[in-house]
């Protein structure tokens, strides 16, 4: 607020009396005018144009409550000028800077409100009235469409993949797919899931190892299913999502069997220490990783309290949640099967894959020149090796001594041979070792004294681990 100070007293004499000057008496100094209320500049008043709603109550002299002024919008404050502007006489360039706007919005208001009335004194949308490069409406529906198909699971980057590999003559750009998604309420309710960066490691080559793994049961409406998956860890490709009412050993193999058929043998099988493939006590074989031993399979046992160690099945069971079983119900085995099986023909031919540079999976996979053998192969051992069979509980007899190797291998004749340490045999069954025996010790178990997690390796040979922050 400006104010003019008015000095009591002047150099030469007082302020109003006249005061000589070379001998000659000069007039009064006038006495400066005094401030007037309306020209004192309300400088903490914001301009109407570019404020919102004012405080209804104001608080007076010293914080003590006063007389509440009366509330008074933008709108109000448009509408007053507006008035007073059309006032015959009225200084318009006076009433822009008294209101704090330009001449040109002042000018601008004023026509509306002439030409509309106080309704034309609300804020109008800033949206353009033409987007010559806005995506036309049939290109959008198309994209929803796509999103659609995918149970609102899909991105930018999927979606405009699919749009190209189906023939689509314009393709937006995967980020306008994206705005075009959140234009639309697409995204919001999924932003939670994105996992954040993690490191990826993969075979190089189609079947030198599948993982396998149940999903999380769920509630049918007749009882409950268990999805059985089997995840090729070089290509993605899903050899199978089968539908299980349990997770019993004759269940496991009874779907592994027809697998095995068609897409012929691994070399190796990454799987979990729970049932039935993991034993919860020292022993770390069942009958199913017995059996598959048998057919020339390695089986590897992800490390305990490790779900990163399987992190391709992890993040298959987050799609197959949220493209297959979001927001559905199913009525029994039957009816997810059916489900499971549409699906995994999206799945292997039709979705993108983030880690595959957008390819599909069948186009990274073949199947195994293994073939699957209707009857179990004989088994033998070289020449030299310490054979022994293993009785019904689970023990052997060597040189006098009961040794413990495990109860899944009863009945099965397994070999033992002299190890690069002085005094300690490694234990072998088919093809594989599975244990050691320490011939300096009196008597020591067998079965459970290998660490499985060092038989996992990453890649014969390892790829490069590499930081990536998409999702899959």
């Amino acid at each position: 607020m400006r104010r003019h100070i008015v000095p009591s007293t002047a150099r030469g004499g007082e302020t109003g009396r006249g005061r000589k000057q070379n001998g000659a008496i000069l007039a009064p100094t006038p006495a400066p005018p005094r401030v007037q209320t309306g020209d004192i500049e309300d400088t903490c008043r914001p301009p109407f144009g570019d404020i919102e709603d004012t405080l209804s109550n104001q608080i007076g002299w010293m914080g003590n409550p006063s007389m509440p002024w009366r509330e008074q919008s933008v709108t109000d404050q448009r509408e007053e000028f507006a008035k007073l502007a059309l006032v015959p006489g009225a200084n318009f360039r006076e009433l822009c800077r008294r209101f704090h706007v330009s001449r040109s919005n002042g000018y601008k208001w004023l026509e509306r409100y002439v030409m509309e009335g106080r309704a034309g004194l609300a804020d109008r949308s800033r949206r353009p009235l033409h987007s010559p490069s806005r995506t036309s409406s049939t290109i959008e529906a198309e994209v929803l469409r796509v999103r659609d198909y995918s149970n609102d699971a899909w991105g930018g980057r999927k979606i405009a993949r699919v749009m190209q590999n189906h023939g689509q003559q314009t393709v937006p750009a995967p980020s306008t797919i994206t705005e075009i998604l959140r234009r639309h309420g697409k995204l919001e309710q999924r932003r939670h899931e994105h996992p954040g960066p993690h490191q990826r490691f993969q075979r190089a080559e189609p079947n030198e190892l599948w993982q396998m793994d149940f999903k999380g049961h769920f509630p049918m409406l007749q009882g409950r299913c268990h999805p059985l998956t089997l995840l090729d860890d070089h290509s993605r490709y899903s050899l199978t999502i089968s539908a299980c009412g349990n997770e019993r050993d004759e269940t496991v193999r009874g779907h592994l069997v027809p697998v095995f058929r068609r897409y012929g043998l691994p070399l190796a099988m990454l799987m979990d220490n729970g049932s039935p493939w993991g034993d919860a006590g020292d022993q770390p074989y069942t009958a199913i990783t017995v059996w598959l031993m048998r057919l020339g399979v390695q089986v590897i046992h992800a490390r305990p309290m490790h779900p990163q160690t399987q992190g391709k099945e992890e993040r298959f069971h987050r799609s197959l949640k949220a493209e297959v079983l979001s927001g559905k119900s199913f009525r029994d085995l039957e009816a997810c099967q059916r489900a499971f099986d549409r699906w995994r023909h999206v799945y292997n031919h039709e979705r993108p894959h983030e880690a595959l540079a957008l390819d599909t999976p069948d186009k990274h996979y073949r199947a195994s020149s293994r073939s699957f053998p209707e009857t179990l192969p004989t088994i033998e051992y070289r020449p030299g090796d310490i054979v022994r069979k293993v009785d019904v509980d689970g023990d052997i007899s060597l040189n006098g001594r009961i040794v413990h190797i495990g109860r899944r291998f009863r009945g099965h004749p397994i070999a033992l041979r002299p190890s690069d340490e002085d005094g300690v045999l490694s234990i072998h069954f088919c093809a594989h070792r599975v244990g050691t025996l320490d011939l300096r010790h009196a008597l020591r178990p067998a079965g459970g004294l290998v660490d499985n997690a060092r038989a996992l390796p990453t890649s014969p040979p390892v790829q490069q681990q590499q930081q990536v922050d998409k999702s899959v």
